[in-house]
């Protein structure tokens, strides 16, 4: 009976050792760490040990993931990480859903989109995924018109009508919350707005709906996806604890799209 119990509590040992390993996960800074904070302790339930590592841009963290300088990263949509492979030769791959975070447009000036004057300068980001995305909101709030087809990668080329005659001024997407004294409107990323004490659901005045392509993604390398650590990851940040987290920090500018 000694001898199995010793047995059992090695092979329980090596089980454990096997499960707790440690994953650096790349964030951008703001909501995306914030949410991650949480997901720190639920993983730790779970025998991952996660280090959080946060990130100022939209570029570096698939870049540092193809690297190996992290093992997980999460603050993109689809399109973005799409747009990113096109251009690149990273093999990088989505494994999961975190939020949507529906995007809005925000003013110093004016409180309402339709007060903004004819030649009024509007701020969007200098990405092709999330420019397009705020094209897309004046397309379907018929602000503007696009060029048929034009998808989840259209530019300001790809604009066919502009009644009010906007000036577009494209932006590194994390300098647009300082750009608002200096334009009419500009869009900002929820994870910028709420960084910079903006509330998306009181302070924008122009705003998606929760629903289309642009719900935030947890991504790995390639090679990486089948690995156990990665489902572990996926079911601590799909808890319960850190879904309810979501809903009472950010009381609807942020949901869990899981």
């Amino acid at each position: 009976m000694k001898k199995f119990l010793l047995s059992a509590a090695v092979a329980a040992l090596l089980t454990t050792s096997a499960v707790a390993e440690t994953v650096r996960v790349g964030v951008t800074a703001g909501p995306h760490a914030q949410i991650l904070e949480q997901v720190v302790p639920e993983a730790k339930k779970l025998g991952l040990d996660v280090k959080v590592v946060e990130f100022t841009d939209y570029v570096i963290p698939n870049q540092a993931l193809a690297q190996k300088d992290i093992e997980i990263n999460s603050f993109q949509h689809e399109p973005y990480l799409k747009n990113q492979l096109a251009k690149t030769d990273w093999r990088l791959a989505k494994v999961g859903d975190t939020i949507a975070s529906p995007m809005g447009f925000y003013s110093k000036k004016y409180k309402s989109f339709d007060d903004l004057p004819s030649g009024a300068a509007v701020a969007i980001q200098n990405d092709p995924t999330n420019g397009a995305r705020s094209l897309q909101l004046l397309a379907t709030n018929g602000i503007i018109k696009l060029r048929e087809g034009a998808g989840v990668t259209a530019g300001v080329a790809d604009i066919t009508g502009n009644p009010k005659r906007f000036r577009f001024i494209e932006l590194d997407a994390a300098q647009l919350p300082r750009s608002l004294p200096d334009v009419d409107a500009a869009a900002v990323n929820n994870n910028y707005a709420v960084q910079a004490g903006l509330d998306p659901v009181k302070d924008s005045i122009l705003k998606e709906t929760a629903d289309g392509p642009w719900v935030n993604i947890i991504v790995v390398r390639e090679e990486d996806r089948e690995k156990p650590w990665v489902a572990t990851f996926v079911k601590a940040y799909h808890s319960d604890a850190v879904k309810q987290f979501i809903a009472d920090k950010f009381k609807g500018a942020y949901v869990a799209a899981w």
